[in-house]
């Protein structure tokens, strides 16, 4: 991956529907050089993906809240199970596993308290694997997912 790559992602990033034709004019390239460039990088898997930034206020999401998770027990068997709970519930964006005390960190949105109540209480202290659940709600996201660094 050389600079020019670097430039494309760091565009990429911050505005994904930008035109092979936009990019080349910002890279001094050909849009057919910047297709080519993209087409690699994604089939490397470098580019994963693109998404539309969706404002969650607008959809009715007003809670946005992080969830520790804590597990009875420790295991393949055990973490499976929970991971497996966690792909089916559409309110949890992201998860992460950690060192520590917790052993997840679930990022969710819901439409209100109420939902959140219901996701905490009604789906993951009644999943077997779990044995403990500390929720913080978030008051105010001062910064916006960032893109990543790019050097």
């Amino acid at each position: 991956m050389d600079t020019t790559d670097r430039k494309l992602l760091s565009l990429l990033q911050n505005d994904a529907a930008l035109t092979t034709q936009m990019l080349g004019e910002q890279l001094n390239m050909s849009p057919s050089q910047v297709g080519r460039r993209k087409q690699r990088l994604e089939d490397t898997g470098m580019i994963q993906g693109y998404r539309a930034k969706v404002d969650p206020n607008k959809l009715g999401l007003s809670v946005q809240a992080f969830i520790q998770v804590q597990l009875r027990r420790h295991g393949a068997g055990s973490g499976d199970q929970f991971a497996a709970m966690v792909k089916r519930q559409p309110e949890i964006v992201s998860a992460w596993t950690l060192t520590g005390e917790a052993d997840y960190l679930l990022r969710v949105y819901c439409r209100d308290l109420s939902a959140l109540n219901h996701l905490i209480h009604h789906v993951l202290l009644e999943h077997p694997t779990v044995d403990r659940v500390q929720s913080q709600i978030v008051m105010n996201q001062i910064q916006d997912d960032a893109p990543l660094p790019i050097d």
